[in-house]
């Protein structure tokens, strides 16, 4: 019962304007060539911005995720 307690406590609902900005991020990294479900993700844990100046050098997305990473 303790466990459940404790994930429930760490669970947080995020605001609408909040998950309006991880759409935007979303779609951004899809934009940049991922699908959507990778997008989603990682759109609230890495910086779209700097994939994205590496994409535009040339690396291929998913080699820049991990180097985001």
């Amino acid at each position: 019962m303790e466990q459940i307690e404790i994930f429930a406590g760490e669970f947080v609902e995020s605001s609408e304007e909040e998950q309006a900005v991880n759409a935007w991020r979303t779609e951004q990294l899809q934009r940049l060539g991922f699908s959507w479900a990778l997008a989603d993700v990682c759109a609230g844990l890495v910086d779209w911005h700097e994939i994205a100046d590496l994409v535009k050098r040339g690396c291929s997305p998913h080699l820049a995720l991990d180097i985001v990473r």
